[in-house]
């Protein structure tokens, strides 16, 4: 039986057997009405109970990844705060050790130096010529009178030249001491040159170790803050951990072209060497020995990084003894190098190869080969370029552990940002589940609105009429 012959099941009209369809629909929903809401009802309280549900348990896991953030982040940042003051805290034992350690020798030669600037001042000290003892004696007799005596007066001319004479040896030995002085005063030059610049290095010293304490005393603030959870250390941590997401994801995308320069530079002469018919699968064996060379170029710069301590991806590397990592140091290194040199001769290789083929292009065409002038300049350069390029891969361990580092805090707000838009979501479905179900109630009674009304006319005629309160008063006396 088809659709329509249900449909003409009461009458071969089809308007007839419509309304009476419809008279029936009508008739069984308007008995049903009671049941068919308290479904309606309770469907739309599952749903929008479980939205709801959805919603809470939505938005207790957003608070839990926060919290979990806000963990990570405070412990990255005193993480990165405590290896500062290390560092700190070695460049003025640095300090120390190299300047201040040799204090006592340094206090020694400056009590040396300022003993002989006293001596040397002493030797110098100016001492004036103390005057003849018979100097009055002289005196007294020049004031005795000639009385035209010509002996006496030269007595007194030839007293007048010796102490003209004496003078004049007097002030000769002064200038001769003076001299002598000065050159005592010479050799006291140096000696104050070497004691100024003594002084200028521990003045130096000290300014250094000043600056360097400044910065502990703000990095043991910045740690305090971080220990105490403070919201103004986790917005800044955030916004230093987003700043190092971007910049580090910057740095390794101009390291992912750095090496596809490089294996562009060793996949030709690869393909010579391990056979450029190999396959494996749909790549050649060529260029996945190429990748495998750079990728354990890229591996040992991570562990040569990683002996240095300057990266702590590892935190195995770094917990070795110091002989240990030493040698592991030099390890990574010679196979680093070893590896350059390999691909500098590859590069070179790959000039040749370029070069033959070119050749034989052109005598395929008939063309005369000519003698290419400055053919070394970029076989020079395609081999400085090989060698060259795995050690700046090296360097790519510093951005890769930044990005690492701040993908974590990137990556949790992400994901709390997205529970916090589906608890929004959920929260709003269940609103909408509430009120469609008031909706789908409506509809219900719309669609048999012809029985309720018949319904709602008949008990209005039924109803009882209002006593008039007169009447009632009156009923109330008797």
């Amino acid at each position: 039986m088809t659709m329509l012959d249900i449909l003409r099941m009461w009458s071969s009209n089809m308007a007839l057997s419509l309304t009476i369809w419809f008279l029936v629909l009508m008739t069984f929903m308007y008995l049903t009405r009671a049941p068919a809401h308290r479904a309606i009802r309770a469907i739309a309280r599952v749903v929008r109970a479980f939205f709801r549900i959805a919603a809470r348990s939505t938005l207790l896991a957003e608070r839990r990844l926060e919290q979990r953030n806000r963990e990570v982040l405070l412990n990255a940042g005193q993480e990165y705060t405590e290896r500062v003051l290390e560092r700190e805290f070695h460049r003025v034992n640095a300090v120390v050790a190299r300047d201040l350690g040799a204090y006592p020798a340094l206090h020694k030669r400056l009590s040396e130096e300022a003993r002989q600037i006293d001596e040397y001042y002493r030797l110098s000290a100016d001492t004036p010529p103390s005057p003849p003892a018979w100097a009055e004696a002289v005196s007294t007799i020049a004031k005795i009178p000639t009385h035209g005596d010509a002996s006496v007066a030269r007595i007194l001319e030839t007293i007048n030249e010796t102490i003209q004479d004496n003078h004049r040896d007097a002030m000769r030995t002064y200038s001769k001491a003076s001299q002598t002085r000065h050159q005592i005063l010479k050799k006291m030059l140096p000696v104050w040159r070497r004691a100024a610049q003594q002084l200028e290095q521990v003045q130096s010293t000290i300014t250094s170790l000043d600056d360097r304490s400044r910065a502990i005393d703000t990095h043991m603030g910045r740690l305090e803050e971080i220990r105490r959870g403070s919201d103004a250390a986790v917005r800044t941590l955030s916004s230093s951990s987003l700043t190092q997401f971007f910049i580090a994801g910057l740095v390794l995308i101009i390291a992912i072209f750095g090496g596809v320069v490089n294996f562009q530079l060793i996949a030709l002469p690869m393909s010579e060497m391990v056979g450029g018919g190999s396959y494996i699968g749909s790549v050649r064996m060529a260029d996945i020995a190429a990748l495998v060379i750079i990728m354990i170029e890229v591996a040992m710069g991570l562990f040569l990084m990683e002996s240095l301590r300057i990266t702590r991806l590892f935190p195995i590397i770094g917990a070795m003894e110091d002989q240990t990592r030493k040698r592991m140091l030099w390890a990574s290194f010679s196979i680093l190098l070893i590896l350059a040199l390999v691909e500098s001769s590859l590069a070179y290789m790959r000039d040749l190869l370029a070069a033959d083929r070119e050749a034989l292009n052109q005598a395929l065409a008939g063309a005369i080969k000519g003698n290419a002038e400055f053919r070394w300049i970029p076989s020079l350069g395609q081999m400085v370029m090989g060698f060259i390029l795995p050690f700046a891969l090296t360097f790519v361990a510093i951005p890769l552990e930044s990005f690492i580092h701040a993908a974590r805090t990137v990556i949790g707000h992400t994901l709390q940002g997205g529970l916090r838009i589906l608890s929004a979501g959920l929260h709003t479905a269940s609103s909408v589940t509430h009120h469609l179900g008031n909706a789908c109630l409506g509809l219900y009674d719309i669609c048999i609105f012809l029985p309720l009304r018949i319904e709602a006319t008949v008990h209005q005629r039924h109803k009882p009429e209002p006593v008039i309160e007169e009447e009632q008063h009156a009923h109330k006396l008797k």
